[in-house]
């Protein structure tokens, strides 16, 4: 039986063979094993120094400094330490919920924390894209109210690989003394993340979505005394505070070493994975009923995201069994509800049901782009036959 060609990057990238040799060596009795807080003998200090060099590595992905980076488990606890960190700190000092904005398109990992915030006493305000997919600085201007103290804004969409001006976005937000976090797990380690250039306050990141391992990401956390994270988890005050709990030296040495190859290999990746994601919307581009959703320009080159006219979306992917693919987003697989994300830039049910995301990356080649187009024109015909 063909192993089905892998074009679900978006979803998780391979752990890369570099990485995960150097993961090797931090697990055994040979290697750096120890407890890196334990400073009272040489072993906690050898894994001591990979943490560190570990967070210098992912701080030189983003341009930080290695002391604005704390690690945690995913970008999905960086997301809720963000959001209910700085929501926290607020409330601390105002003794009131103020307001909050993200978008209305922004992962479940932003979305949830925030609709759980709002259970708290907080306001919050979702902005609605562009039919592009799209958080505009005009959006933002007018949703801001008196009491807005933090703004979160994706900056590449995880279904539509759309990219927002973020930069754009925090400038509104540094003039009205508000914070501005970025969920960049998508970005990191495809186009190019400066958090100074940027001007944000705050940035989550992923290790698996740039081939490092799951179960390890990092939150940016600017030096400044107005940006205060309150722990959301308690237990020894690792992370200057903001996140306790043992460091997993072999995760975070995986996301050191995946965050160095991608400053490496960023360039070469992401021009040869545009040409192979141009040559796959090509090869089917004339299929009937056949449409691209969100921007063809602001985007990453690793995500497509189109509309097959009316097909049966289920069936559709079915029926695609040799290659991996999605219909969207992960962590919403189990649902059969349209992806929230494609209704918001204005498609109907129907046509959202049968939308596909597929997803490139580094280990994708030229063969299997090719394959991909005879295997979705040969399904396609048959579709539309039955």
């Amino acid at each position: 039986m063909r192993k089905p060609i892998y074009l679900d990057y978006a979803a998780t990238t391979p752990v890369a063979p570099e990485v995960a040799a150097r993961m090797a060596q931090c697990l055994t009795l040979e290697g750096a094993f120890a407890n890196p807080a334990s400073r009272s003998h040489l072993y906690g200090w050898q894994a001591e120094e990979l943490v560190e060099e570990a967070r210098a590595q992912v701080a030189g992905l983003i341009n930080a400094d290695p002391r604005e980076i704390v690690w945690t488990s995913g970008a999905t606890e960086a997301n809720n330490l963000a959001l209910k960190g700085i929501a926290e700190t607020y409330r601390a000092q105002h003794s009131s919920g103020g307001h909050i904005i993200v978008s209305a398109i922004e992962h479940k990992a932003v979305l949830d924390p925030a609709s759980w915030l709002e259970t708290q006493g907080f306001r919050v305000t979702r902005l609605q894209p562009t039919d592009e997919g799209i958080i505009t600085a005009d959006t933002l201007a007018y949703a801001l109210q008196p009491d807005t103290f933090l703004v979160s804004v994706m900056q590449v969409n995880n279904e539509l690989g759309c990219i927002n001006d973020i930069k754009s976005l925090s400038e509104i937000c540094t003039a009205r003394g508000i914070l501005m976090h970025c969920d960049a797990a998508q970005s990191a380690g495809k186009i190019a993340v400066d958090v100074k250039a940027l001007g944000v306050d705050l940035l989550s990141l992923s290790a698996h979505k740039f081939y490092g391992p799951k179960g390890v990401g990092a939150l940016y956390v600017r030096r400044a005394g107005e940006v205060k994270v309150a722990a959301q988890i308690h237990g020894g005050g690792h992370e200057r505070g903001m996140r306790s709990g043992t460091l997993a030296t072999h995760q975070l040495v995986g996301m050191g070493e995946a965050a160095k190859l991608a400053v490496e290999h960023l360039a070469t990746d992401a021009e040869r994975i545009k040409l192979l994601r141009d040559r796959l919307w090509q090869g089917i581009a004339d299929l009937p009923g056949i449409k691209r959703n969100g921007s063809s320009i602001d985007c990453v080159s690793g995500i497509l995201n189109i509309a097959f006219g009316d097909a049966d979306g289920e069936m559709l992917l079915l029926s695609l069994r040799d290659l991996a693919i999605s219909s969207g987003s992960a962590c919403n697989s189990a649902s059969m509800s349209p992806s929230y994300v494609l209704k918001a830039i204005g498609l109907s049910d129907e046509t959202a049901q049968a939308s596909l995301r597929i997803s490139l990356g580094r280990y994708t080649t030229a063969d299997e782009i090719e394959y991909a187009i005879e295997h979705l024109r040969g399904v396609i015909a048959k579709l539309h036959k039955a």
